[in-house]
């Protein structure tokens, strides 16, 4: 962040705290302001080339984001930030040190996923939230009739719908001993796919990256659940312009170790690493994450794939082609 705009946020800070005791109307436009600092500043983070710092810097912001929410409960800004800030702080944070731990303390890394766990469902919960303050009973909507509740969104609502299932897929996805919560994936496939049909080309293909996951184990999905994984993937990366690792790190581990294809395993997870992010600042940190969880996953490919030794640590060369589209949010 620079300096220009911490210090204007930090005055804002200063002067929201000062009129806590203020009446209420002063007390709201302050904290409003403050929320509408913090909720335009997402990008700042995005672009850091330090993970570690940021793993330290963002737990402070999404406090006061809640401290903030507790003055103002309704901020649909607020809410949508808390939502994804605390699903992107799970999975790159939490998650993740939890599976690259799990070969040296299985205990350890099951605390972990319990927090990630934990912290899912809290950003799922901030979602609801702000879903519910666009559409009154949205929540108690979904719980009885999914796709029929998910029908009512329009597409402003879809950063909301995004976020809040994904963060709910996930608590799901770290859940397998929790059948309640487990019977809850019909809501959250309800809000995808509506947000998928509602503008597919959300923050570059994120909608699509999800569902090369959730393809392969959806249930009654028809045809190929690889075809459709691969459809998804291969759309996700025409809308980043080959510029994000995710969607290759994520068809190498949901696809390429289902179907036991090391070769493409192996190829995709380089192509990620050659991934340039500096090419692309806003999504510096985000491929950043994604590159460390590839190297993560090639080094247990003689644990991922039957007969196979550790893999090469050095990459192939690779063409360097990359597809355009426009920049579309």
């Amino acid at each position: 962040m620079s300096l220009n705009t911490t210090s204007k946020l930090l005055c804002l800070m200063m002067v929201c705290l000062g009129l806590m005791g203020s009446g209420c109307s002063i007390k709201r436009m302050a904290v409003n302001q403050v929320g509408n600092a913090l909720t335009g500043s997402g990008t700042t983070f995005a672009s850091d080339d330090d993970p570690e710092l940021v793993k330290a810097a963002v737990p402070f912001s999404l406090k006061l984001m809640e401290a903030l929410l507790n003055e103002e409960p309704r901020h649909e800004g607020l809410l949508l930030a808390t939502a994804s800030g605390f699903t992107q702080y799970g999975y790159a944070f939490v998650q993740e040190d939890a599976d690259e731990t799990e070969d040296k303390d299985l205990a350890v890394a099951e605390e972990l996923r319990g927090r990630a766990r934990r912290l899912y469902l809290r950003a799922r919960n901030y979602g609801l939230r702000g879903l519910d303050v666009k559409h009154k009973g949205f929540e108690k909507a979904l719980r009885a009739n999914p796709k029929t509740a998910a029908s009512v969104t329009t597409r402003q609502d879809v950063p909301l719908l995004y976020w809040t299932a994904l963060s709910w897929a996930a608590a799901i996805s770290l859940s397998k001993d929790n059948p309640n919560l487990i019977a809850e994936m019909p809501m959250v496939e309800a809000m995808m796919d509506r947000a998928l049909a509602l503008n597919e080309a959300f923050e570059y293909g994120a909608i699509h990256t999800y569902f090369i996951t959730y393809e392969m184990s959806r249930p009654g999905g028809a045809g190929d659940a690889a075809a459709r994984s691969r459809r998804h993937f291969e759309r996700a990366v025409a809308l980043s312009g080959g510029q994000q690792a995710g969607p290759m790190v994520s068809f190498a581990e949901a696809v390429c170790v289902q179907k036991q294809d090391l070769k493409q395993f192996e190829s995709l997870l380089h192509q990620a690493l050659a991934v340039n992010p500096d090419q692309k600042p806003e999504w510096r940190l985000a491929n950043l994450v994604m590159q460390r969880r590839a190297k993560w996953l090639l080094s247990r490919t003689d644990q991922l794939f039957l007969g196979a030794g550790p893999s090469e640590s050095n990459a192939p060369e690779l063409p360097k082609k990359t597809v355009t589209t426009d920049e579309r949010r």
